[in-house]
């Protein structure tokens, strides 16, 4: 498999898995959302809205945009669950984006990520692992949070094998997506 494949395919499983989350999370009320719980951000919304910021961040890396600590400084809290999903969505389909026009050049093209006191350079394909290593880490946590509510936490580690297409085609589906364009030829 080359990583390009391999990438794409990683891009769609955070997405549907942020999907599953956020549909369980619809069913929370307000003050759920918001309610204090043990984890390293002390709530659902400080999770997830942290996941959120630094997506946005590292998204706004690889596109090359401009002003990405202005902007991660700025970024508003998503008010409700509703919010956050309808966001994160949208992030999420943007990393789909990128994943699905990368190459091997653009997997070794160099991201500069502008911090407090100096430029940090990697090059896509690390920038990639770690926002979806930091993605599924909290991500596991808001899971885990979520086991304290009323809600069940959604199962989320169905999405990185073809031969599991059955656990979820609802979230293919759901999402408009269609699973050989996701895995591939063969798939």
């Amino acid at each position: 498999m080359d990583l390009s494949l391999y990438l794409r395919i990683q891009a769609h499983a955070n997405a549907l898995s942020n999907h599953r989350l956020g549909r369980a999370l619809l069913q929370l009320d307000a003050a759920a959302w918001q309610a204090p719980r043990t984890s390293f951000f002390p709530s659902l919304a400080q999770t997830l809205n942290h996941i959120l910021a630094v997506d946005l961040y590292y998204i706004g890396a690889l596109y090359r945009e401009p002003r990405l600590r202005e902007c991660y400084a700025a970024f508003q809290p998503c008010a409700s669950a509703a919010e956050w999903l309808r966001r994160q969505r949208e992030s999420d389909l943007r990393l789909v984006a990128f994943c699905a026009a990368l190459d091997a050049a653009a997997i070794d093209a160099w991201v500069e990520m502008p911090r407090s006191d100096h430029v940090q350079h990697d090059r896509a394909g690390h920038v990639l692992a770690h926002l979806f290593n930091h993605q599924t880490h909290h991500r596991g946590q808001a899971h885990a949070m979520m086991a304290g509510t009323s809600v069940a936490p959604p199962q989320l580690d169905e999405f990185m094998m073809p031969s599991e297409a059955h656990l979820r085609r609802a979230d293919i589906q759901a999402l408009g997506w269609d699973e050989a364009a996701v895995y591939g030829p063969g798939a």
